[in-house]
């Protein structure tokens, strides 16, 4: 890479990805003093219509783009951190991830009804196993329909009335700054948790990718986040599901404590098991020698084992409670 060359950054082509990419693009352009210059990718979740329960999260709209990053295509992805699968491909890192926007889901419906309150047969829209089980136990005699879209067709069919209500994500709404007249809903974390990795953005490249290119983009890491979201990836991961499963997980951080939230759901929303519990944090164990998150990836350094230690452990609390009798496997 020319030090002179603009830095390809490989994005999905939807508008919800370049505007997120667009975001990490110029905070890069600020810390290298380069222009970064997007390179849109068709994933297979772009262009697969089939819903996503039946044809499975893991890596369905990542493996196109890591695919372009080791074929030389771009030089760093910005991937939708909820949609990575959690086993990291030999030769790549996550070498940043940067400060979280809102991780919650929001309700959207034309007058305001909160979701709890809409009438017997009201259609609620989406295309997620967790929302799904969660929109049942919230409003059991609401109709959920599993769809799939981007953010401008899900709104739009509940302006037109074929749809009462959508489950999106608050942060790809503030992502694309969406002015829709339509009402929202905050649905709050300890009732209603979301994904692993919900609201924050994972920057990828290679390990063997230029000393400058990798000190720039440590430079756009958040370190609560990266605690937050490891720990949140390791129930995942513990729990052997996928980006699919009908489990959620949140954990803020807050000064030298996390405190983890965790469900699983059977599908249909009958039954939940769930635990909520507060650890301490040694910091020292996250960044030796105050070096940054890619740099130590590519020295073979793991100085995140401490802390997906917890949500590994968090994991295995939800399986002594029968977790793995609610969980489909992939």
């Amino acid at each position: 890479m020319a030090a002179s060359a603009p830095i390809r950054l490989g994005t999905r082509r939807s508008a919800l990805a370049q505007a997120q990419s667009g975001h990490v693009a110029t905070a890069l352009e600020a810390v290298i003093g380069r222009p970064v210059v997007l390179v849109p990718i068709t994933s297979e979740g772009d262009t697969n219509r089939a819903s996503l329960s039946e044809i499975g999260g893991q890596g369905i709209f990542a493996t196109r783009l890591r695919d372009a990053l080791k074929a030389g295509e771009c030089d760093f992805l910005v991937h939708s951190l909820k949609d990575l699968p959690t086993e990291q491909p030999e030769g790549l890192i996550i070498a940043a991830t940067p400060k979280r926007v809102d991780a919650r889901d929001v309700a959207i419906t034309r007058g305001g009804t909160p979701l709890h309150a809409l009438h017997a047969g009201s259609r609620v829209g989406t295309g997620s196993p967790r929302r799904i089980a969660q929109v049942r136990r919230r409003n059991p005699r609401a109709e959920v329909v599993d769809i799939r879209g981007n953010v401008d067709s899900r709104l739009e069919r509940v302006a037109s009335g074929e749809l009462d209500a959508v489950i999106l994500a608050a942060a790809g709404l503030f992502r694309l700054d969406s002015d829709s007249p339509l009402r929202r809903e905050e649905l709050g974390l300890t009732e209603w948790p979301t994904a692993p990795g919900q609201g924050a953005l994972a920057v990828e490249t290679t390990t063997d990718a230029p000393a400058e290119l990798l000190a720039a983009l440590a430079q756009l890491d958040d370190e609560d986040t990266r605690i937050a979201v490891e720990v949140e990836r390791a129930i995942l991961a513990g729990l052997d599901a996928g980006c699919q499963a009908p489990m959620a997980a949140h954990a803020a951080v807050t000064g030298d404590s996390i405190r983890v939230r965790s469900v699983v759901y059977q599908p249909d929303g009958d039954r939940r098991i769930g635990i909520d519990v507060t650890h301490p944090l040694d910091r020292g164990y996250i960044r030796p020698n105050g070096s940054g998150n890619g740099a130590d990836a590519a020295d073979g350094a793991d100085p995140m084992r401490a802390i997906r230690d917890i949500g590994t452990s968090a994991a295995h609390r939800l399986l002594d409670q029968g977790a793995a009798d609610l969980l489909p496997r992939e």
